[in-house]
């Protein structure tokens, strides 16, 4: 039988649900009570700390699992669970939303927006969702098919949905809303496939579009009657030069960063790649091409534009600015500052001058060679001579196209003053192609890529003898540009970050969630997630317990060797004594008994060509996708032309490629994935030139 407290938080548990998020607005979300986590980064700041301190350096040795969930989905989970009155929310792959009951792990209510399996085919990297946001109780999620949808917090059910793409185009949508004064904002992925970028303001009460801001210009230099079209005229559009960028749209998708000053009324942006990715193709070789891997600075009610600054002129590498960006007050040269900083993919840790944009220092963070240093004087880069690829030139470059940080959330200590940032370093490997042709809605990167194939069985352009990608948590001075500590790890991606008042850094790597000392980085608790998390975890406090939560599942760009595991739920309270079920073993095919193949007719060398350009950028990243020299369906010609060509899996996320290709080429393909399953690579070889980036 339960005692009275543990009756009175059944009743005040009820009680929060009934409320559902009705008094979240910005006065709440800027400076919410200290047991709330309302919004993203938890406050419009994007800091990720909480001043929560009953889980700290003491007692932390007593945390353990309070309650867990699992998903349907073996996909990559990357949200930020909110908690709202009682009411933890959280996303999954596939754009789905789930309410729980945040004491008891009770399911409240959940959403599936149904979307079209086939729309994976425009993910670069994975079906991810990053989160929700709440405002005035309604719980408002941006869909991998790029619908904008407000759900009534009380029960799931749909209040209003809006279509934020153009959906003749692969647009995507990962990221979380935030929403501002009555505005939610959001923007799109899809970059690689080619598509014009922009942020949207939609009324968050009835889900008009309030404005629009574009981040390259319209190619047929026409005004698009959007917030963007005042700038892009006076300093945008003469940035770009004749090339491909007129057919592609150019990319630059805000896909992720937000952050937003209530005092300044400035709403803060990341913007993405180029496309192609190549500058000579995109844009000739020549100009900046604003907006792409810029923050922009923008007023929330119209979409006006504040101020801009351009992380990498000419971007060319994949080299975005949409990692994560925070805002704090410094003390740097004896001054009060209000500074934004990013450390994005170019591997410089930025500091700005949120009001103005100025540039106030930039470091590398992680070893590059793309660039020597930031010059303090223009702020701008001074690059290597041999970091661009002319025409039969190979740029082989530390950082890749993964960057030195990617998504990954970094947090803020305002005790110790350190950025905890989940960096990462390898190499990437850069050519311009013999030719190019854009294809609508394929992948368009402009890049020359290496599949291993009969007249070229190592692949031309892979790396040898550099050293293995790898994963680092670097503990940061943003003031001094220096590392006061850090902690390595064998593989390149791992979690986002959470920091607390408890003098306590949460962080997960290699199937395992580990607290640190915010000070020192010493390891003080850990757990073992089995499955590799990506997400950053979250705190929040309920009847005077702190909690820790944690998505659990990896996916997209730069897996590793992770097999495919159903995403979890984590939550953790000092005492917790649950125990999380064990996941079963992961079964792996074995190789085919190749002599019941039917004999191809295909041209393998040929079929790398279509490889590589349709297919490497999710079967070549990793195991998270089917390894296709094990898939039977090669040994029949019928089985595997209804599969590639006609769509046959297309409920399991495996588009039809009709659009693009017939059956010479399939065949061709069928050649090649029947060499490479009697000629297996190395196990440390990759498959594909260049992994995806992350969207």
């Amino acid at each position: 039988m339960r005692g009275v407290w543990g009756w009175v938080a059944v009743v005040g548990a009820t009680l929060a649900l009934a409320a559902c998020g009705r008094g979240v607005d910005g006065a709440r979300i800027a400076a919410p009570d200290p047991g709330e986590w309302l919004s993203y980064g938890r406050t419009y700041d994007e800091q990720r700390f909480s001043p929560l301190d009953q889980i700290n350096t003491e007692t932390v040795k007593d945390l353990g699992l309070a309650w867990w969930a699992e998903f349907d989905t073996d996909r990559g989970q990357e949200a930020t669970p909110l908690v709202v009155d009682g009411v933890l929310y959280t996303t999954t792959a596939w754009s789905k939303v789930y309410a729980f009951d945040a004491e008891t792990g009770e399911k409240t209510w959940s959403f599936d927006p149904k979307v079209d399996q086939a729309k994976g085919f425009d993910a670069c990297c994975d079906v991810v969702n990053r989160g929700v946001a709440i405002w005035k109780g309604k719980v408002y999620v941006g869909t991998i098919d790029g619908r904008l949808i407000a759900l009534n917090a009380k029960d799931g059910s749909v209040a209003w949905s809006v279509q934020t793409t153009d959906t003749s185009k692969p647009y995507t949508i990962t990221g979380a809303p935030r929403v501002v004064k009555d505005k939610v904002l959001i923007g799109n992925g899809g970059a690689e496939y080619g598509v014009r970028g922009y942020i949207t303001a939609y009324d968050a009460a009835s889900g008009k579009q309030v404005w629009r801001f574009f981040t390259t210009p319209n190619a047929e230099g026409k005004p698009d009657g959007a917030a963007s079209d005042k700038v892009m005229a006076e300093k945008a559009a003469a940035t770009w030069s004749d090339g491909v960028w007129k057919q592609t749209g150019g990319g630059g998708t805000v896909w992720d960063a937000m952050a937003y000053d209530p005092e300044l009324d400035i709403m803060y942006f990341g913007v993405g790649n180029g496309n192609p990715w190549n500058h000579k193709l995109r844009s000739g070789g020549r100009g900046d091409n604003l907006f792409l891997a810029s923050i922009l600075a923008l007023r929330p009610d119209t979409g006006e534009y504040v101020w801009h600054y351009q992380t990498t002129p000419g971007e060319t590498w994949d080299y975005t600015a949409t990692q994560h960006i925070m805002l704090a007050d410094l003390k740097i040269g004896g001054q009060d500052r209000k500074v934004l900083m990013q450390a994005p993919k170019n591997g410089f840790f930025y500091v700005l001058d949120r009001a103005t944009g100025a540039f106030i220092s930039a470091e590398k963070f992680v070893p590059v060679e793309w660039a020597d240093r930031i010059d303090p004087a223009t702020g701008r880069p001074v690059e290597r001579p041999a970091a661009r690829y002319p025409a039969g030139t190979v740029s082989d470059q530390l950082v890749g196209p993964l960057g030195g940080h990617n998504w990954h959330p970094m947090a803020f200590h305002p005790k110790t003053g350190l950025v905890y940032i989940p960096a990462q370093y390898g190499r990437g490997l850069y050519a311009d192609p013999e030719t190019f042709a854009y294809t609508p809605g394929a992948t368009n990167q402009g890049m020359r890529r290496a599949v291993a194939s009969p007249s070229n069985p190592k692949g031309d352009l892979r790396p040898g003898g550099r050293g293995p990608a790898k994963g680092e948590l670097i503990a940061w001075d943003p003031v001094t540009q220096t590392r006061r500590w850090s902690v390595a790890f064998p593989h390149m991606v791992t979690s986002g970050v959470l920091a607390t008042a408890g003098d306590l850094v949460f962080h997960s790597a290699e199937g395992r969630f580990t607290a640190y000392e915010a000070a020192s980085g010493k390891a003080i608790w850990t757990y073992p997630t089995t499955a590799r998390a990506i997400a950053p975890a979250m705190t929040y406090e309920l009847d005077g317990v702190q909690h820790v939560a944690l998505m659990v599942g990896v996916g997209g760009a730069g897996v590793g060797d992770q097999p495919r595991r159903r995403g979890r739920l984590l939550v953790f309270r000092l005492g917790g004594k649950a125990q999380a079920k064990p996941y079963p073993e992961p079964v792996i095919p074995g190789p085919l008994d190749l002599t019941q193949a039917a004999p191809s007719s295909g041209d393998a060398d040929a079929g790398a060509k279509t490889y590589a350009a349709y297919c490497a950028s999710c079967h070549g990243a990793g195991p998270f996708f089917p390894d296709l020299t094990r898939s039977p369906s090669i040994l029949d010609p019928d089985g595997f032309r209804a599969i590639v060509l006609d769509g046959a899996l297309k409920s399991r996320g495996m588009a039809g490629f009709r659009r693009f290709f017939g059956e010479t080429e399939t065949e061709n393909l069928r050649a090649l994935i029947l060499w490479r399953a009697r000629n297996p690579p190395p196990a440390a070889a990759t498959a594909a030139a260049q992994p995806a980036h992350a969207q």
